[in-house]
């Protein structure tokens, strides 16, 4: 947390709404539902390895091909102990709009609102989903949403970057070469995760972040 700014009233006030909703019972009619999103380079072998032998590791090459960049939707349900994995060309208000719509109305299609976390980047909010379905629609997909933003400068407190970073380390660490390849890799990672059911044990509360930057107790258990 070395990076974290002078503590403001938005500063605390946001950060104890977000700790605040991670502190709620887990309720699979109101998922709190963590999104974020990273880009990944698409590499390309241009020699191929030399295999492992007997006294010799395997030996690769270190030039390589740029086959451009994809963006990697991740949506985290930290006690509901699942995640939702999306590769799109771009990273665009459109792509995001599209994403959270495949989650209200398909993977939480049951739910009777979904609770999103979100840090600030220009494309998370509603005015993406007017743009891209219209007003009248946008309305009705919010209406089953209640946001909440990190503070700025504040993406730790988003969990989904926790889920990004295993999925960065056990699935892309590897050169990925095409969009295709790409999907696939992190649809088997996804569905892994998945089946062992493997959730986010959540451990900063309100308490602890109030001890931690000397706040006041101004806020509700």
């Amino acid at each position: 947390m070395w990076c974290i700014p002078v503590i403001t009233q938005e500063y605390e006030r946001k950060m104890m709404d977000v700790l605040e909703v991670y502190e709620r019972p887990y309720d699979p009619k109101y998922p709190v539902v963590c999104v974020d999103e990273k880009s990944k380079q698409l590499l390309e072998k241009t020699r191929q390895d030399i295999p492992i032998k007997l006294g010799r590791i395997k030996r690769t090459d270190y030039e390589y091909k740029r086959n451009g960049t994809v963006n990697i939707f991740v949506a985290v349900e930290p006690k509901g102990k699942k995640r939702k994995v999306k590769v799109t060309t771009h990273r665009k208000a459109q792509d995001f709009a599209h994403f959270i719509e495949k989650l209200v109305n398909t993977t939480y299609r049951r739910a009777e609102k979904v609770i999103l976390v979100t840090d600030n980047l220009n494309i998370h909010g509603e005015k993406s989903l007017k743009v891209t379905f219209g007003s009248e629609k946008a309305e009705e997909l919010l209406k089953r949403i209640e946001w909440h933003y990190t503070p700025k400068h504040a993406s730790w407190l988003d969990q989904a970057e926790i889920e990004i970073n295993a999925l960065s380390r056990q699935a892309l660490k590897q050169w990925i070469a095409t969009f295709q390849e790409m999907q696939k890799q992190c649809a088997a990672w996804q569905k892994d995760r998945n089946k062992k059911q493997i959730g986010i044990n959540w451990q900063f509360t309100r308490e602890k972040a109030q001890e931690k930057f000397k706040l006041n107790k101004n806020y509700e258990r």
